[in-house]
């Protein structure tokens, strides 16, 4: 049981978090024929798109109703009426995804009351989707957002259906990139189900070119699917963060569901497997057999890199649980842990202690680690104390291939195990290196 602290002090240092607007983007994302709408100053919306082109490397198409002084002051019904209309005009979406930030929730908006009122002058929007999802920037983090925005999706979306027996629903949680997703689609698929991902990032941020450009989304979780999701015979929700949405399917249409809070790693992973054959009633696929030999023998391969090895991560809660678990089960042992947010996980991971904090934290608790893990936002620490860097979480702008990166399943799981024991191994030589050339 890990103690929980978060350090008094007035102001946020080098901050580690993101804001909660730019999780719901991210989320609203994943939806095919979608734009995401700021209501909020233009700067709130530059900020998010700037991280999530840098990350991506890829056009995000994000919208702001651009509130300005006067606007803040006396309201922001007609920025958000006029937001909506313009994109109806210029984009034709078939979803708007509409997130508040900082600005209009401290103002004390009713953008519920704003969206009913739009829509009795506007019967022309009646069969547009607008989902709102409210996401203050000043508590909260990108995962928080994130969840907010999905469960906002599975309650005004899907709608009663017929059970079909093969059919179930994926909601993806912001740890999960568009590779993992797409491995987690294949395994699912493998067993002769039917996935419906909520949202599918694996099919809009995956790194493709389109025939086109669009202003919106081009790929994602369709309209149609999401309307059939109440017709799903069970609910996957990956990461604890997603607990919340499966309980509003459960609620709304009856559908049983179960969390699976880590998908990285051999025994995992085998308890994913386990359930998708109980699931569907079929055996588990050859080719994952084989995959799951390949992992054991990369991981006697690597454990000698790990054991015994210093490890301070920074990452979101959902990924935090995650990786805490993976980097034990080799062996290693956690220095140190800084999080963004409070998650129910926190007190349950099998560490000393874990800091909501930000990254003047993280780095007064990483020193004398072997190896730091967070975002590219880490790497002027590492450089300062000279410790290698694994990056993962967002944003990662140093690196490419951060959509097809995969770190889930089997595979996923020996592409982490070679590269975080690829830094160990180099780290080991330039020790050998330097102690020689000192000698």
């Amino acid at each position: 049981m890990a103690i929980v602290t978060t350090p008094n002090k007035p102001v946020t240092v080098n901050p580690l978090k993101q804001s909660q607007a730019l999780g719901a983007s991210l989320a609203f994302l994943g939806l095919k024929g979608m734009i995401p709408l700021f209501h909020g100053s233009q700067g709130c919306t530059a900020f998010a798109k700037v991280v999530l082109v840098r990350h991506f490397r890829e056009a995000i198409p994000l919208a702001t109703t651009a509130m300005t002084e006067v606007t803040t002051i006396l309201g922001g019904e007609e920025n958000v009426e006029q937001a909506i209309l313009t994109l109806v005009e210029k984009s034709q979406p078939e979803i708007i995804g509409l997130c508040s930030t900082g600005l209009t929730e401290t103002r004390g908006d009713d953008i519920e009351r704003f969206l009913k009122e739009i829509r009795d002058r506007h019967p022309e929007l009646d069969k547009l989707p607008i989902i709102f999802a409210p996401t203050p920037d000043f508590k909260g983090a990108l995962q928080d957002g994130y969840a907010v925005a999905v469960e906002s999706i599975v309650r005004e979306i899907p709608r009663p259906c017929a059970t079909r027996i093969e059919q179930v629903t994926i909601l993806a949680g912001s740890s999960f990139t568009p590779g993992d997703i797409q491995e987690i689609k294949e395994m699912v698929t493998s067993f002769g189900l039917v996935p419906i991902v909520v949202p599918d990032l694996s099919v809009s941020l995956d790194g493709h070119l389109e025939d086109s450009y669009s202003a919106i989304t081009a790929s994602g979780t369709t309209l149609a699917q999401l309307r059939e999701v109440g017709g799903s015979a069970f609910t996957i929700a990956l990461g604890e963060s997603m607990r919340g949405a499966a309980r509003i399917l459960q609620d709304r249409f009856g559908i049983p569901y179960e969390v699976f809070g880590q998908l990285t790693g051999l025994e995992p992973v085998d308890e994913f497997l386990h359930a998708l054959a109980v699931l569907s009633g079929n055996s588990v696929p050859e080719k994952y057999r084989r995959q799951r030999r390949q992992l054991q023998d990369a991981m006697l391969d690597t454990h000698f890199y790990f054991g015994a090895k210093r490890v301070s991560l920074a990452l979101e809660p959902d990924l935090l649980w995650s990786t805490v678990h993976f980097l034990q089960s080799m062996g290693a042992q956690i220095h140190g842990a800084v999080t963004t947010t409070r998650s129910p996980l926190l007190e349950k991971l099998p560490i000393k202690s874990v800091t909501i904090g930000d990254l003047e934290d993280f780095e007064e608790l990483a020193t004398g680690s072997d190896l730091l893990i967070g975002n590219s936002n880490v790497g002027a620490i590492a450089k300062r104390l000279s410790i290698p860097l694994y990056r993962l979480g967002i944003p990662i702008y140093d690196r490419l291939g951060n959509g097809q990166f995969t770190k889930v399943g089997y595979r996923g799981t020996m592409e982490l195990l070679f590269g975080m024991g690829n830094l160990f191994l180099e780290a080991e030589e330039e020790r050998v290196k330097n102690f020689h050339g000192d000698w």
